[in-house]
């Protein structure tokens, strides 16, 4: 495979094709915003000015690795010469299963088609396709640069030879893959998100305070990021979407999420990218300032 597509200039998006073009792959980068993909853009480039400044890759590095990624608008001509389409749009199921058909009629028969999705099952995805055995799930971690993960996650019809290619090629990106099978959440949100939601309950139930919660679990269980703080990260919203389908996919209340959270993502207080969630970051990100509503 030298011909990768990523469909998606979003965090996910911009840091997937960073790493292939820096892994020697030509990519597009495709995104219906011409602005969203001038960002991502910007976004590489900063952080490939990091990697230069740390002496980790050279100036001529980061220019080969710019001349092998093109952007485009129009997704079918952006996939049609494509060995591996990476999907990493929003986290909306809809959405998925809209842009799978596109691919699997605009991208070359041989194509394999994966998405990125941190929740949604694999087969629902590849049911909506005329070729289930070539599509997986590669779900790369935040942020994809620096973080080593890869779940590869087999639906229910994908092939051992395609499933034997993606993990290969995650080795091929410097990442490690860890194969696992498609329910709800796979393994990583599986894990996750419950935690997440538990930290936000013992809030909502005036156990312990939001800076309190999360020194706990820094200080005491050595995650280097509190999970009030890491639910910020990932987005509140994301958080509350993920949360849905594994309590929608396992009709197990253990996975409902909390009232707090739900009214949060109603109030549009998302995290990070809202700039504000359980704390507040306006100033930036660096310096941790519990939001108002929770001092």
């Amino acid at each position: 495979m030298k011909n990768i597509a990523v469909i998606g200039a979003g965090t996910m998006g911009n840091g997937i094709a960073h790493v292939f073009a820096q892994s020697g792959f030509t990519v597009t980068l495709i995104d219906i915003s011409a602005a969203a993909l001038e960002k991502a853009l910007a976004t590489i480039n900063r952080n490939l000015d990091r990697l230069v400044t740390k002496e980790r890759i050279t100036e001529a590095d980061k220019a080969a690795t710019l001349e092998r990624l093109t952007t485009a608008t129009d997704m079918s001509a952006g996939v049609s010469n494509a060995d591996l389409v990476v999907e990493a749009a929003t986290e909306n199921v809809d959405l998925k299963l809209k842009i799978f058909q596109q691919l699997d009629a605009a991208a070359p028969a041989s194509a394999i088609l994966a998405t990125n999705t941190s929740s949604i099952s694999i087969t629902k995805i590849a049911a909506v396709t005329e070729r289930p055995t070539q599509v997986i799930g590669m779900h790369f971690m935040n942020p994809v640069p620096i973080m080593k993960l890869v779940e590869v996650i087999r639906g229910y019809a994908t092939s051992d030879e395609v499933t034997t290619k993606i993990m290969a090629l995650s080795k091929q990106l410097g990442k490690a893959p860890v194969e696992v099978n498609d329910y709800p959440g796979f393994v990583a949100n599986r894990i996750l998100m419950p935690m997440i939601n538990e930290a936000i309950y013992t809030l909502f139930e005036g156990v312990a305070g939001v800076e309190e919660i999360d020194t706990v679990m820094k200080l005491g269980m050595a995650h280097p990021m509190g999970p009030l703080h890491l639910a910020d990260f990932i987005g509140l919203d994301v958080c509350l979407s993920i949360l849905r389908v594994l309590h929608d996919g396992f009709g197990n209340p253990k996975y409902a999420p909390c009232p707090l959270l739900v009214n949060m993502v109603m109030a549009g207080k998302k995290g990070i990218k809202s700039g504000e969630g359980f704390y507040t970051y306006g100033h930036g990100t660096k310096e941790l300032i519990v939001a108002d509503s929770f001092k």
